[in-house]
């Protein structure tokens, strides 16, 4: 296979680091913009809160716009997007600015994720695609280890104004390279075409890019993918996987300053554990399902034992809460966090082992990922109305976390069917046939 598929995915690991650091800029310059704009706590949780309505609900339009335009001009155009927002972020001068900013940069990360499961479809063979999977999806934990230091040092230097012009210009240039540089292998040139073919091949496209749309091809319209039960399944799987997620990014240093008595230095540097050992668990989800895959398991038994063992060990957020020790409760966030990454890496691994063609993998990622994102609208809120009602405890929070790791486990383990291309489904009105294939 060509090396240059490895340049491919660092790329795609690069935006989904310029990705994360974009979305944490605005909580780390949260104070210096209250106190420049005059801004009380509530309209501030409402521009924190604003990115992920468009980031959620675009999901769905997104992916299809990728597997209409193509991966090169929709993941340039997206970048491009929302770095222009992130800049412009920073010449807001009031509330209604500052929302608007925010939901229009949702509007661009919507296609980020989606447009990196097609990267890794398009340019990898089965036997790798967890792997490169886990590589692009651990960008988004080193942008947020990366977001706090990195965010505030701009902040001290060039203020909150500035800072949101340095992380956006880097966007811009991460785009331009990437439309210069990026082509799918069939139209890049100096590879072999016994490469190329090689790779079709792995695609299910054994004669020409366009081969789905030829007459004997599968016929699956968008909306069509709603009637399989394994989208259902890989849907609620990770919604259940963010939800856990989301509790580190958004409420996790608040709990380590509020119920475990960290002071702000400790919470920049043994805060930090969770997510550091995240980033190798996530490369190692990939490894391991990539190597029994080689060892002769079926894809269906190497991604799911991954997935539903990564799962079921993420369920230790729920521990967490109920030790005394600080050092073992660490340990149980470290643990979750580390098997919510290793799940992750084969949640995108899915994505293009049973999408019916590859005219529906970017679609099929967006779908899942605005399943995954409804995690953290209501993880937020959730936890937010229970702190009122329990006067400060994180128990029900994180205990609820838990529980949603074992139901994601099982909805891998029995909802989602063999990992392999779902076949085409019966008209709508044959619901005897339906519920034969739609698995």
């Amino acid at each position: 296979m060509p090396r240059i598929r490895w340049a491919m995915i660092l790329m795609c690991f690069l935006a989904n680091v310029i990705n994360f650091v974009d979305r944490a800029n605005l909580a780390i310059a949260a104070p210096s913009i209250r106190t420049d704009l005059g801004l009380d706590a509530v309209g501030m949780g409402l521009v924190l809160s604003a990115f992920f309505w468009t980031y959620a609900f675009l999901q769905l339009p997104a992916g299809w716009f990728i597997d209409k335009v193509g991966v090169r001009l929709a993941l340039a155009f997206a970048v491009g997007w929302w770095s222009v927002f992130t800049v412009a972020t920073g010449a807001a001068r009031g509330l209604a600015q500052l929302v608007g900013m925010r939901l229009m940069l949702g509007v661009g990360e919507a296609a980020a994720i989606p447009s990196f499961a097609k990267v890794a479809f398009n340019w990898f063979p089965r036997r790798e695609r967890g792997l490169a999977s886990s590589i692009f999806d651990s960008g988004s934990r080193v942008g947020s280890a990366l977001s706090l230091p990195f965010v505030a040092w701009l902040i001290s230097a060039v203020g909150w104004r500035g800072s949101f012009a340095v992380t956006g210009a880097l966007g811009v240039v991460w785009a331009l390279a990437w439309w210069f540089i990026y082509r799918d292998p069939e139209r890049f040139r100096g590879i072999a075409p016994a490469q190329v073919a090689a790779l079709l091949a792995e695609r299910g496209v054994p004669n020409a890019p366009d081969a789905p749309d030829a007459p004997d091809a599968p016929r699956v319209r968008w909306v069509d993918l709603f009637r399989y039960r394994t989208v259902w399944g890989m849907m609620i799987g990770l919604f259940c996987l963010n939800f856990a997620i989301y509790f580190f990014i958004t409420w996790f240093p608040s709990y380590l300053l509020q119920s475990r008595g960290f002071s702000l230095a400790s919470l920049g540097t043994l805060g930090m554990l969770p997510a550091l050992l995240a980033i190798p668990g996530g490369w190692l989800g990939g490894w391991v399902s990539d190597t029994l895959f080689k060892r002769g398991w079926s894809a269906t038994a190497a991604r799911k034992t991954c997935l539903v063992g990564g799962m079921i060990a993420s369920s230790a957020i729920a521990f967490s809460a109920l030790v005394q020790d600080v050092w073992l409760c660490l340990a149980l966030f470290a643990l979750s966090y580390a098997a919510l990454s290793f799940a992750g890496a084969n949640v995108w691994t899915l994505v293009g082992e049973v999408a019916p063609t590859p005219a529906h993998v970017a679609s099929l990622g967006g779908i899942q990922n605005f399943a995954g994102n409804l995690a953290g609208i209501f993880i937020t809120t959730f936890t937010g109305v229970m702190l009122t009602i329990t006067r400060g405890s994180f128990v029900v929070p994180l205990v609820a976390a838990g529980v949603l790791c074992v139901v994601g486990a099982l909805s891998y383990l029995f909802l989602v069917g063999k990992v392999e291309p779902l076949p085409p489904l019966a008209p709508a009105r044959n619901r005897h046939a339906v519920s034969r294939v739609a698995h």
